[in-house]
C-alpha cells in the first residue's frame, strides 16, 4: 500500500514547526496524525489479507472506467447520483467503501449487515446518528453518508496525496504535489495510479465484475493525464461552470475547518487565496487536457443545462457514448429531476469576503472564458448546445439523498510531469459584479491551445 512518506513528513514540519505555534492547531494535528496511522496500519492488514483470501481481484479488469473530473461546485456530485440510479450498467463507490478499501472489510460489513436485519437493525439506528452528529453540519454544502456514491478522493487519503490534506495543512505551495498528482515524478504517479487500480479491481471484484465503475474525484482534475495513462481506455465527464462561481464556493467548504483549529485566520488571508489558485489551475489543466484525449472519450457538460434539466443532460451524455437508458433507469432519472428541480439550499459565499474578485479569475482563465463564451449574464441568452457541440464537436422513488447533494449543483435555476507546478499569481483584481456567468460550450475547436504552455516553478522551487 503506498503511501508518500517524504511528503507526510514535509506537511507535519511545516504545520508544527514553520507555522506560528497554537496549541489547538497542534492537538487537532497530533491527533490527526494518530488517527491517520491507526487507520493506515488497518487498512494494510486489510489489504494484505486481500491477497490471501481473495488474491483472484488481481485478475479483475477495469474496463472502460468512467472517470467524472470537474473541479468542486461544478456540478459533479449532482451527476455521479443521477448517473449511480443506473445500477444495471455502473458500480459506484460508496464512502464506507471508500474507508475501508478492502474486500475482507467489505464481507465482515455484509456480515454485518445480514446480522442487524435479523434482529432489528439497532445497529442501522446507531449508523444514522453518528451520520447526523459527524456529517450533519456539512449538509448544505457537501452531504455526507456512509452508504451514498461518494468522491474516490478516500482512497487517496491513504497515499497522502490528495487535496483533503489542505483542511489541516495550510502550506499549499509547498505541498502542491497533493493536490496536481501530474506534478508527480513519472515514478510516484505510477505508483499512486496502481494503487488506485487495485482499489477499482477490489471494488469491481465485490460487487459488479462485468458492471463498469464510475468514479467520481474533483482532485483527479489535477491528475487527468495519470489517468489516462493508467485506463487508456476510460471515459471522461468534465463539467463548465463560470469559475468565478465555483472558485468561491470551493473555498467556502473548507473555510470552517480552516476556523475551527485556527480561529486567528482571516478569510481573505493568504492561505484562501493559495487554496483558490489551486482551483484556478485545475480548471487550466482540464482546459488543456481536452486536446490529449480522444473525442469518443469525453464528453463537456454545461452547468447551466444541467441544473436546468437533468436529465436530458444526462440523455445527451448517453447519445454521445453509445449507451442505451432502460426503462427502469428513465423512471428514476425522471423523479430524480423533478426532485432536484425543487431543491434550493441557503448557503452563501462570495468572491470577495475570500479576498478574491471576479477580474482576476477572468485574468488568470482569459483563454477559457473565450473559448467557452462566458457572457457574464447567468439568465440571460442561454441557449444548451446540441451535445456534438458539449463533447467537443417512473415507478419507484430515488434514494432521498438525490435532493441534498452539493449546494451549487442543486439550485433550480460546471505539460506534464514537473512542469505543472504553477506560478503564484494574484487573483485580486478591480471588483466587478456578482452576475452568474451562463456557460454555453462552444464545440471544440483544434486550433484552441491558447493555455497548453508549462508553467513556472514557484519562486521557492526554482
Amino acid at each position: 500500500m503506498y503511501i508518500d512518506l517524504g511528503l507526510f513528513a514535509k506537511a507535519e514540519y511545516l504545520a508544527l514547526f514553520k507555522a506560528p505555534f497554537r496549541l489547538r492547531r497542534w492537538s487537532y494535528i497530533l491527533f490527526f496524525t494518530a488517527l491517520y496511522w491507526l487507520m493506515w496500519i488497518i487498512v494494510a492488514i486489510g489489504r494484505g489479507l486481500d491477497h490471501i483470501f481473495f488474491s483472484s481481484f488481481k485478475r479483475q479488469p477495469v474496463r472502460e472506467p468512467v472517470f467524472i473530473v470537474a473541479p468542486p461546485r461544478t456540478g459533479s456530485t449532482l451527476t455521479q447520483k443521477l448517473m449511480s440510479l443506473d445500477e444495471e450498467r455502473f458500480v459506484y463507490n460508496a464512502l464506507y467503501q471508500t474507508v475501508f478499501p478492502a474486500i475482507t472489510f467489505q464481507r465482515c460489513f455484509d456480515g454485518l449487515i445480514w446480522v442487524d436485519r435479523k434482529i432489528g437493525r439497532p445497529l442501522n439506528r446507531i449508523v444514522h446518528w453518528a451520520e447526523k452528529k459527524w456529517f450533519g453540519g456539512w449538509d448544505e454544502m457537501h452531504k455526507l453518508r456512509f452508504n451514498q456514491p461518494e468522491e474516490d478522493d478516500g482512497f487517496f487519503v491513504y497515499t497522502f496525496l490528495t487535496e483533503a490534506i489542505f483542511l489541516l495543512f495550510l502550506h499549499i505551495d509547498e505541498l502542491w504535489e497533493a493536490g496536481f498528482q501530474d506534478a508527480l515524478p513519472l515514478a510516484k504517479r505510477r505508483k499512486v495510479m496502481a494503487f488506485y487500480r487495485s482499489c477499482l479491481q477490489r471494488r469491481l471484484f465485490v460487487s459488479g465484475r462485468d458492471k463498469t465503475i464510475l468514479s467520481k474525484a474533483t482532485q483527479s482534475s489535477g491528475a487527468v493525464e495519470s489517468l489516462l495513462e493508467t485506463f487508456p481506455d476510460a471515459k471522461f465527464i468534465t463539467i463548465v461552470r463560470d469559475p468565478c462561481e465555483s472558485v468561491a464556493s470551493h473555498v467556502s467548504v473548507f473555510w470552517p475547518v480552516w476556523e475551527a483549529h485556527s480561529p486567528e485566520l482571516k478569510k481573505d488571508g493568504p492561505e484562501a487565496r493559495a487554496y483558490a489558485h489551486l482551483a484556478v489551475r485545475w480548471f487550466e489543466h482540464l482546459f488543456v487536457f481536452r486536446e490529449k484525449v480522444g473525442p469518443s472519450q469525453y464528453y463537456c457538460i454545461d452547468y447551466r443545462e444541467l441544473t436546468r434539466d437533468p436529465k436530458a443532460t444526462l440523455e445527451k451524455v448517453y447519445r454521445h457514448f453509445g449507451w442505451e437508458m432502460s426503462e427502469a433507469f428513465r423512471n428514476q432519472l425522471l423523479l430524480a429531476n423533478r426532485r432536484q428541480l425543487e431543491f434550493e439550499s441557503s448557503h452563501k459565499y462570495s468572491l470577495e469576503e475570500f479576498g478574491l474578485t471576479r477580474e482576476g479569475i477572468r485574468s488568470e482563465l482569459s483563454e477559457l472564458f473565450r473559448h467557452y463564451k462566458l457572457n457574464g449574464h447567468a439568465d440571460e441568452h442561454f441557449a444548451p448546445q446540441s451535445s456534438g457541440d458539449l463533447s467537443r464537436q417512473a415507478t419507484e422513488a430515488p434514494p432521498p439523498y438525490m435532493h441534498e447533494a452539493e449546494e451549487d449543483e442543486e439550485k433550480t435555476a460546471a505539460g506534464n510531469g514537473r512542469g505543472y507546478f504553477h506560478p503564484m499569481k494574484a487573483l485580486n483584481g478591480h471588483q466587478q459584479s456578482e452576475s452568474d456567468v451562463a456557460v454555453t460550450c462552444a464545440e471544440r475547436d483544434d486550433a484552441a491551445r491558447g493555455l497548453a504552455r508549462t508553467a513556472d516553478l514557484p519562486a521557492e522551487k526554482k
